[in-house]
């Protein structure tokens, strides 16, 4: 597997750099040219998916190691190549497009996918616990849940991570449940995410954040000067550099594992869930940078709605501008500075933590939008001055510690 993944690379980059000489022999006009300088020579004809996967049989006869890799890998591996370059020169529908594709160095390319899986002329084959790929041989798997009933294996990929091989399946359903009607949503709640709590809701319960990049930063740095010492290459810095790796992993299934128990937390107890459409890339760029990556907003928030679509409900994110700064209460601006955490508007009299008062806002907002006239919970529509304090959210004894540790 690592052989078909070094033989893949070297033909991502071959077929990266058909297509960018293609490109800069035919960005000019006919009419004119560079005055700096331009390639000399035929005029190649259009590069694409479907001209390069022609010549894939080309390939084997030049390099007869690519006989031993089943075709429809490398049809796949050259479909990633060309959707990564439509990112690049095409823009979406908001006029965006992706940066430049780059060559791969050694050991970039760790994954192949089979698009085929059960079928008469699949590639892949799941009979139990073994995994029956072509070329490769039987291998077998630990199933970490069961294939649920009635659900279709669509494809497999194969992954190379720092503790081993991994192998994705990807499943097709029908009986995904639609979105709950608008009208019978009973239960909302907004979400104001920050870095001195996870996030904050407007009913007045707030999640702790676990910083779990910022507690193993003692033992990584640890590993990386044990790592820095050692000759490049050599057989003590492959282990070395596993070992920081196997680390960096670590920390990163934490992260993942807590939102989605935050996230199931939230599609528990509520129907609709609004959030804040944060310029995420934007705000990474600040002093603040390494506990934003650490909390990994845009992460909790793809797979917020990712898990509201599967359980039906509703996860609508609104325009951040002024939930801080506005009333809660009386819908008056009260300007404050990042460091002042309490709400406190002199027109209402209204005290409140400063997240709290923001999830409010955030949820009126979606609410307002969305034709919503039902009342939130909580009595978040008091203005009474007593300042109210938020309380630490208790997601049952397996969660709770997880926050905790």
């Amino acid at each position: 597997m690592e052989t078909w993944g070094e033989l893949l690379r070297r033909h991502y980059n071959y077929a990266l750099g058909q297509r960018l000489d293609c490109l800069r022999r035919t960005r000019c006009q006919f009419d004119r040219c560079s005055i700096v300088s331009e390639p000399i020579g035929d005029i190649p004809e259009k590069v694409d998916y479907y001209s390069q996967a022609s010549e894939l049989k080309q390939t084997k006869e030049l390099f007869p190691e690519y006989k031993n890799i089943y075709a429809d890998c490398q049809q796949q591996n050259l479909m990633r190549l060309d959707k990564a370059s439509k990112r690049w020169l095409i823009p979406d529908k908001n006029g965006k497009r992706g940066g430049r594709p780059r060559f791969k160095k050694r050991g970039d390319i760790c994954s192949f996918t089979f698009p085929r899986v059960n079928c008469p002329k699949a590639g892949a084959h799941l009979i139990g616990n073994i995994l029956k790929l072509s070329k490769i041989g039987e291998i077998k798997v630990i199933l970490h849940r069961p294939i649920p009933d009635g659900f279709a294996i669509k494809q497999v990929t194969l992954v190379k991570k720092a503790d081993g091989w991994y192998a994705s399946f990807s499943l097709e359903d029908d009986t995904i449940p639609e979105p709950l009607p608008v009208d019978e949503v009973k239960s909302a709640v907004g979400i104001d995410v920050g870095l001195e709590k996870f996030l904050a809701t407007s009913d007045g319960q707030a999640v702790k954040i676990p910083q779990f990049y910022r507690k193993s930063q003692q033992q990584l740095a640890r590993q990386q000067r044990q790592l820095a010492r050692m000759e490049k290459g050599s057989k003590n810095y492959q282990r070395q550099s596993n070992k920081v790796a196997r680390l960096h992993l670590h920390v990163a299934r934490q992260r993942k594992e807590f939102h989605y128990q935050v996230v199931h937390w939230l599609c528990e107890h509520y129907d609709l869930i609004a959030f804040e459409n944060l310029n995420i890339k934007g705000l990474a760029r600040t002093r603040l940078a390494k506990s934003i990556l650490d909390a990994a907003w845009g992460s909790f928030l793809n797979i917020l709605q990712a898990v509201a679509v599967k359980r039906g409900k509703w996860a609508i994110g609104d325009d951040p501008r002024g939930t801080s700064i506005e009333c809660s209460g009386c819908g008056a601006r009260v300007e404050k500075t990042l460091k002042d955490r309490v709400h406190n508007c002199p027109h209402c009299k209204l005290v409140i933590d400063r997240d709290w008062n923001s999830g409010i806002n955030i949820l009126n907002r979606v609410k307002q939008t969305l034709g919503l006239a039902f009342a939130g919970c909580g009595g978040y529509l008091d203005a009474s001055p007593v300042r109210q304090q938020l309380s630490i959210a208790k997601l049952g004894s397996p969660f709770y510690t997880a926050l905790r540790s």
